[in-house]
């Protein structure tokens, strides 16, 4: 709009060799100067060095990772091979409507590293703000646990989703969630210890396996949300979708407005 100042939030974080992620899947960057890129740049342009300004050829960068690198969206093929008795969707079959919406931030970041977001926590973060939820609307929880990206620690911080708080939200009409933290159930060696003691399998992976009786996305490793302005309902909230082949996930960027 004319004369109205629009400030973008980046709510994504950076794809970089950091040990933010288990070893074997932590991006592998590869650095090519323009001296570097010289020969390539013969060889693509069929010219000389003294062709080219300054007679240099170009920088480029080369990257391994996975699709759980940097902010990414899951896809339900991720979480299991059928959605509400169908074959799941990958990355590539999804609506990209279902990426733009409102976005309301739900506010944990009082809740433990480890704890388990419940229905009763959703109901009363929504009270707060005052806000009931509508359909299509994409639900964004703010743990904290942001701050620690670029430590191995953050591996272990920021509470998490559970398989009946994650089936309240979809019931509620919404097909897209995220979360500022490595995954959108709990940590995962929360889970893992919690297993060892109870050996109960309903623990594991909870709120990702909600997606085989509720079709729905999440985006993980968001960041920023903090420097949304309260009351932490805003419109326009785009996420972007890469899409890799036929996969189960893809990197993406959310930014708001």
């Amino acid at each position: 709009m004319r004369g109205k100042k629009i400030k973008f939030i980046d709510l994504s974080i950076p794809i970089e060799s950091v040990p933010s992620d288990p070893e074997f899947m932590i991006p592998q960057l590869e650095y090519t100067d323009h001296q570097g890129g010289l020969v390539s740049a013969q060889e693509l342009l069929g010219c000389r060095p003294e062709d080219l300004p300054l007679g240099l050829g170009w920088a480029v960068e080369k990257i391994v990772l996975s699709t759980h690198s940097g902010t990414h969206l899951d896809a339900p093929w991720h979480y299991a091979p059928i959605s509400e008795g169908k074959k799941a969707k990958t990355i590539d079959q999804i609506p990209l409507e279902w990426c733009y919406g409102n976005g309301v931030v739900l506010d944990f970041r009082r809740k433990k590293d480890g704890a388990l977001i419940t229905v009763e926590d959703l109901e009363k973060a929504l009270k707060k703000i005052r806000y009931r939820i509508k359909p299509r609307d994409i639900v964004l929880i703010m743990t904290g646990a942001d701050r620690y990206w670029g430590k191995p620690e953050y591996l272990v911080k920021g509470c998490g989703m559970g398989r009946e708080s994650t089936l309240w939200l979809l019931e509620q009409g919404v097909k897209v969630v995220g979360i500022d933290a490595w995954s959108w159930d709990r940590p995962l060696p929360f889970l893992k210890k919690e297993f060892a003691e109870k050996k109960d399998a309903t623990i594991l992976w909870a709120a990702h396996f909600a997606g085989i009786e509720k079709e729905y996305l999440h985006i993980e490793k968001m960041a920023n949300l903090n420097k949304l302005p309260p009351p932490w309902v805003h419109s326009d909230l785009l996420s972007g979708q890469n899409q890799i082949g036929q996969c189960r996930m893809g990197p993406t960027s959310g930014h708001c407005k």
